[in-house]
């Protein structure tokens, strides 16, 4: 254990003399009131250290002590449910001890010491057993089974497991290595943060992580364990679009990390989350979510280590065989961080002043997420996948932390201000996003949901661009200087916009949508163009066309119930060529 003492107080930034024994990215305790650092940086027997809390009133010769462990986390049951801040300190355990402020210096374990959890052994004594075997399992809330793994790295014989009341730190299960020696396994164990948990293998992305919001799932799907960005200006509803995916997208687990937030826009997720109900189960959506608080008026460097730890604890659901979905809420204020200590070590500044090393630790982030074949000899299947936000000053996305970001992911999801001005919600612009995971999974959409779904899909995108196109001409000279068949691609391509992809995520019905239902409501509007196009060459005025009184059912067919799809899709095509017929009737006499 290397013990030193403050030389040099700088903001966050604390550099401490007598380190030579001190490791990089060591965790420390500096001065009597046993504040929590890390190590950033050493030369010689000096080493800089980030403090994770607020440094008022320390100065030169206070003591410094190494643990000489790296900041990691504990992984085990009562992590569900629970509000961390930026290091896994658990909040409401802080504010019970303290009060509503938080204190420096409080030393409080990250899961609760005092709690017995019943676990359930799948194992038993005499089986051979490797690192990520599940050894036995906890039911950690109505929702979540806890599977409590074997460590990775450790092999050998169970000399003893048994059944039993246990709290997180009592000895569940004992394993006699080949070496000879033992090892006590217990409900819990830690990791160090800024090292990716490993795992067998890493799978090809050709699965969606299914959301129900139909302008990602049908125009820029994210596959599951893939990585997205969503950024956008203020307003632009980032956080709805997160709120929508926590709550439906199709994951066992999710990890929702607060990094920089405003204070009030934390308090609405921490005040919204445990009263969601969580559409697949009934129960509270907190019962299986992990919150990780880091508001924007906490110390700096913590925003720095708030990332690492959400990953760190989705990685571990991830090895227990669950589909995990992490959102980080946002990468700008986290990047702003390593920014701001990054300037406080001196460091050459590169472009607007961020760090050289910005793209490499971003990558370093999302690298971590994908879907993989655990550890372990039954082979599980696991998925994390996340989705960052991101908050260009102005709205500009042609800064450095989103142009890294841009290198990095394969989808983005780019949140308008204008279409957040006009309420349409979610504000994606459907001309600047884009998924690079489209191809590799178009065997899955075609298959799994309608041979035709691909085809429909570069339909409505070529639909929606020809429609930007033609907008230019009717700025330029009015829409009366279009031809009929222009003008009804403008209307398609407003139903497409107002019927398709506009969706309101606080309506009953519209907040979630099958891709069965997506399919039949692409089928309705390329129906309705298809047709009238058809009735345009036999004669029928295009004023009738887009006037045609089915349109509002069209529009409306979203709000239709699950259990009345089918019939109300049947109703509304036979209305359609009913009403088509009658315009063609009524055409032009020459």
């Amino acid at each position: 254990m290397s013990q030193g003492t403050i030389k040099k107080v700088a903001g966050p930034l604390v550099v401490a003399g007598g380190m030579r024994d001190a490791n990089m990215f060591d965790v420390v305790r500096v001065s009597d009131q046993r504040l929590i650092g890390e190590i950033i940086e050493i030369h010689g027997d000096e080493a800089s250290i980030q403090v994770y809390e607020e440094t008022s009133g320390l100065g030169p010769g206070a003591p410094v002590e190494s643990t000489g462990e790296p900041m990691s986390v504990e992984l085990g049951p009562g992590l569900i449910s629970s509000i961390y801040d930026g290091i896994q300190r658990p909040l409401t355990a802080i504010m019970e001890m303290t009060g509503n402020n938080l204190k420096r210096g409080v030393e409080v374990p990250s899961l609760k010491r005092d709690v017995k959890w019943s676990f359930t052994p799948l194992k038993q004594v005499g089986d051979e057993v490797e690192g990520g075997d599940i050894l036995g399992t906890v039911q950690e809330t109505e929702i979540v089974l806890h599977k409590i793994m074997v460590p990775a790295g450790v092999r050998g014989t169970i000399r003893s497991i048994s059944a039993g009341e246990y709290t997180v730190t009592d000895t569940v299960a004992v394993i006699d290595t080949p070496n000879g020696s033992s090892v006590n396994v217990s409900l819990m164990q830690k990791w160090p943060v800024r090292r990716g948990r490993p795992y067998q293998k890493k799978l090809s992305p050709d699965m969606p992580l299914i959301t129900g919001q139909r302008v990602i799932d049908t125009l820029f799907p994210i596959a599951k364990g893939g990585v997205a960005a969503v950024p956008g200006p203020f307003g632009s509803g980032k956080t709805v679009v997160q709120h929508q995916l926590a709550k439906w997208a199709e994951a066992d687990i999710v990890v929702y990390i607060g990094c920089g937030e405003r204070g009030n826009e934390m308090t609405d997720v921490l005040n919204e989350f445990p009263e969601l109900v969580d559409p697949k189960t009934g129960y509270s959506l907190m019962k299986r979510t992990v919150l990780i608080a880091n508001t924007s008026d906490m110390p700096v460097a913590a925003r720095e280590a708030s990332i690492y730890t959400g990953i760190t604890i989705a990685e571990y659901f991830r090895d227990m065989g669950y589909s995990v979905a992490l959102m980080a809420d946002s990468t700008s204020r986290w990047a702003e961080a390593l920014r701001e200590m990054s300037g406080r070590l001196e460091e050459m500044p590169g472009e607007e002043g961020y760090p050289a090393y910005l793209g490499s630790r971003l990558a370093q982030f999302y690298e971590r997420a994908g879907r993989v074949i655990t550890l372990g000899s039954d082979s599980r299947e696991g998925a994390l996948s996340v989705i960052g936000a991101v908050s260009p000053p102005g709205g500009d996305i042609s800064e450095p932390v989103s142009q890294a970001t841009l290198r990095i992911v394969k989808v983005f999801w780019g949140l308008d201000a204008n279409l957040a001005y006009k309420r349409h919600f979610p504000a994606v612009n459907w001309l600047t996003s884009y998924s690079l995971y489209v191809d590799t999974m178009a065997n899955w959409f075609n298959t799994n949901v309608a041979e035709d779904w691909m085809d429909l899909r570069a339909r409505l995108m070529r639909i929606l661009q020809d429609e930007a196109e033609l907008e230019e001409i009717v700025k330029l000279v009015g829409m009366d200087a279009l031809s009929a068949p222009d003008r009804l691609k403008l209307e398609a391509a407003r139903s497409i916009r107002e019927d398709f992809l506009h969706q309101n995520a606080f309506h009953e019905t519209d907040t979630y949508t099958s891709l069965e239902k997506q399919h039949d409501m692409m089928l309705l509007v390329v129906h309705f163009y298809d047709q009238c196009v058809a009735a345009l060459d036999k004669g029928a005025k295009v004023d009738d066309l887009i006037a045609l009184p089915v349109r509002e059912k069209i529009g409306r067919f979203k709000y239709t119930a699950n259990d009345r799809v089918s019939a109300e899709y049947d109703a509304i095509c036979a209305e359609l060529s009913q009403q088509i017929d009658k315009a063609i009737e009524n055409k032009e006499d020459f």
